[in-house]
């Protein structure tokens, strides 16, 4: 079983090498952990799993092999093994819960009758004391009351389900779904390169010990907060086609503004052109030209355009092609003086990726990128961010 185990993680994409294989049996022959479902689970994650992004992945191959049902790594719910859901109750019920269970006749009852209705039943059921729905005393369903109750998805109201039966805990964590905050901000911790700088205003507590053992009394040292010395620029679309995307495009300003010190954003519509502006609000009486911002920030800002890059193609290839105003020179020319001055630049695409390809606008933009477009998951930011990292010539 462990074996398969190994093999149906690298199946799902999941590194699964020899020596972890090893770590896992010498833990189990060492009893590290506690003889239970939850503690092995939790031990093969810690052993297999080494980001985050993949421990949707790891719960459906956990729930493939110890279970044997057979799932697709996407995002179906899935059963909980009766066996295990008993191992949870024995475990976390006090003889009190356990005898109010019995009032059905066993725990297998339960499990049997919950079957049986689960066949039986053809329509949603609200309210009862007997059918699988929602509210009402039946003891399967959930938004009820019933002191042995399973409940079955919803949001648990009163806490007195004997298990919940719910979709995996971690299905917002798989790298290939769209973005939370959170994910987003372990997504640009990558893009890190962290310094001290500024005023000394944080104890320095191996130096302070140092000293005052040298100098035989308190001798207490204060050093510079430690920031993310990285700068960043940050080019944001707005309106139009833009508009489904603002959800996400608002959680990733939000997880780079708290976790870049050095960032500055602007606001552009479509594509780039010779202004750009911080309030949109105010966008044609308080514009920023776009040379001066060339000028004024160094070649080593990281350099990220968020945006669906959807526009008729003669909105970057020609003067004058832009649909608000008339622009002198053509949205080409402004995007290639950005990737010239500042080597380490992507962009971010909120559409689908395999999409891309029926939009004209969308293969000029990469051209023009030399490539380095990448889907708005947090797989794709991922790969943004080392390609940020990485040394440009």
């Amino acid at each position: 079983m462990f074996l398969n185990f190994i093999d149906e993680l690298r199946a799902a994409g999941i590194k699964a090498s020899f020596k972890e294989h090893l770590t896992l049996l010498e833990a189990l022959d060492k009893d590290v952990i506690e003889q239970t479902p939850e503690a092995f689970y939790y031990l093969a994650r810690a052993t297999f799993v080494k980001d985050e992004g993949l421990i949707d992945r790891f719960d459906q191959v956990f729930q493939k092999v110890f279970k044997g049902i057979m799932t697709d790594y996407g995002q179906s719910p899935v059963d909980v093994p009766e066996d295990w859901l008993k191992a949870v109750a024995e475990k976390f019920l006090t003889p009190e819960e356990m005898a109010e269970i019995e009032k059905m006749g066993s725990w297998d009852e339960l499990m049997d009758t919950l079957k049986k209705r689960l066949e039986e039943q053809e329509k949603r059921h609200q309210g009862g004391n007997k059918w699988i729905g929602t509210g009402g005393t039946s003891p399967y369903g959930n938004s009820g009351y019933n002191p042995e109750g399973v409940r079955i998805g919803g949001e648990s109201k009163h806490n007195r389900a004997v298990k919940v039966w719910e979709k995996r805990e971690f299905r917002n964590l798989d790298n290939t779904r769209e973005l939370g905050t959170r994910n987003i901000k372990v997504a640009l911790r990558r893009l890190r390169r962290f310094a001290r700088e500024g005023a000394a205003d944080e104890l320095d507590l191996d130096a302070t010990i140092e000293g005052t053992a040298k100098q035989g009394w308190l001798d207490i040292h204060m050093r510079p907060e430690r920031h993310n010395a990285v700068k960043l620029l940050l080019f944001l679309d707005v309106g139009g086609s833009m508009d489904p995307f603002i959800k996400v495009t608002e959680e990733l300003f939000s997880a780079a503004t708290s976790e870049f010190k050095n960032l500055e954003f602007f606001y552009f519509h479509n594509c780039l052109y010779e202004g750009v502006w911080k309030d949109n609000r105010r966008r044609w009486a308080e514009r920023t030209k776009t040379w001066d911002i060339l000028h004024k920030y160094g070649h080593d800002y990281k350099v990220v355009f968020v945006g669906d890059a959807a526009m008729s193609p003669y909105e970057i290839t020609h003067p004058g092609g832009s649909v608000e105003h008339m622009n002198e020179e053509a949205g080409a020319v402004w995007m290639q003086r950005v990737t010239n001055t500042y080597p380490a630049t992507v962009w971010l695409n909120p559409v689908p990726e395999n999409q891309w390809g029926y939009s004209q606008s969308t293969k000029v933009m990469r051209q023009l990128i030399d490539d380095r477009m990448y889907p708005l998951t947090l797989g794709g930011l991922d790969d943004a961010m080392r390609e940020l990292s990485r040394k440009h010539g």
